[in-house]
């Protein structure tokens, strides 16, 4: 049974959505109640106790699950809920891609953005076809003669990524076991910029059919990369014993300068464009994850496909969501645009 034809036998007066307990829970939680709906918490093994804490951003009901990865052996229980699945980034890492591509149903968003997001080599297709700077790729490990990035396939945090100097310092710390790739370790401020696109709002900033909006930056604290230079050089550090690493440990607000907005958007537009080109476009939230030079050159490394957890900073708006709507979040952004096509009648254009 396909997902229109399990749409179809939905109540679109009882409409519910979930989403696993983790990454963005609280913020999706807090944004559906704000829009009147009722929630689900996706939990492994117990009931979270944490969510107690946090009224307002608690789900209305727990379905507790043995894995995530069976998550399709209870599509009957989401069913009889007439429930949408929010996906975020734990939730697609926790559930494996392949699963989450074979996810019965119905999900938020399009789920043929991940086969574009997670391998890397197609998404610099992807984003590299939208006319977006990107960093270097360096092909061969024996060229290494500056300062590379290595990272491996998926989202992970920003876990396993390394920094390498040279061949030989790559040779020591690289996993073959594990897809990869090599990039130009950029020199400038990271800026993650939280975007949404909905292809049902008709007015704003007009993309296609529809509309984008930028609804938030951060930028992620990493540890221990982000504190260890107080102590050295990386050379100096290593020395010590000490490997410098990327996993997010945290985000931190920020406001880029007015006079990058107008880049901000066309880089946003291009990038949706691309989208309906390749795979039948983006729906919804999206972070481009940039730096930006002393050039006031913008250059893109990544893009997350869904909710980034950075947009946990403004679950009580930001400086640029408040003036679109006072307080709104991506979370409740996400509950808004289930309930526009809920009233138009075009739940298909956004679920798959």
């Amino acid at each position: 049974m396909g997902i229109e034809e399990i749409l179809s036998r939905y109540d679109r007066n009882s409409i519910t959505i979930a989403t696993a307990c983790s990454h963005s829970s609280l913020q999706i939680f807090n944004g559906i109640r704000k829009e009147g709906f009722k929630s689900i918490g996706i939990a492994i093994g117990t009931q979270p106790a944490f969510y107690d804490a946090f009224p307002l951003g608690r789900p209305d009901e727990f379905l507790i699950v043995d894995s995530y990865k069976k998550i399709n052996e209870y599509a009957a229980f989401f069913y009889k809920k007439n429930a949408i699945v929010v996906p975020h980034g734990s939730f697609v890492e926790y559930m494996g891609a392949d699963n989450f591509l074979k996810l019965q149903i119905p999900t938020f968003g399009n789920k043929a953005v991940l086969e574009w997001e997670s391998n890397r080599e197609k998404e610099r297709q992807w984003l590299e076809g939208a006319g977006l700077i990107m960093p270097e790729i360096i092909d061969d490990s024996k060229e290494i003669h500056r300062p590379v990035i290595v990272k491996y396939y998926g989202a992970k945090g920003g876990k396993g990524f390394f920094v390498a100097k040279d061949y030989e310092e790559f040779r020591k710390r690289i996993d073959k076991t594990k897809p990869y790739i090599i990039q130009e370790f950029l020199i400038g401020t990271r800026y993650y910029i939280h975007y949404f696109y909905s292809p049902l709002k008709k007015d704003g900033y007009r993309v296609r059919d529809g509309s984008l909006e930028v609804l938030s930056i951060d930028r992620r604290d990493e540890a221990n990369i982000d504190e260890a230079h107080r102590l050295g050089s990386i050379s100096e550090l290593e020395e010590m014993g000490i490997r410098p690493s990327f996993v997010v440990t945290g985000n931190i607000p920020i406001v880029m300068r007015e006079s990058l907005l107008p880049k901000v958007f066309e880089m946003g537009k291009r990038v949706v464009e691309k989208s309906y080109e390749l795979f039948g476009g983006i729906v919804g939230p999206f972070c481009l994850e940039t730096v930006v030079t002393d050039q006031l050159e913008i250059k893109v490394f990544e893009i997350s496909a869904r909710i980034v957890a950075g947009t946990n900073l403004y679950i009580s708006g930001s400086p640029y969501a408040d003036l679109i709507q006072p307080g709104l979040s991506t979370g409740q952004r996400i509950a808004q645009e289930i309930k526009m096509a809920i009233a138009e009648d075009k739940l298909e254009e956004i679920v798959t």
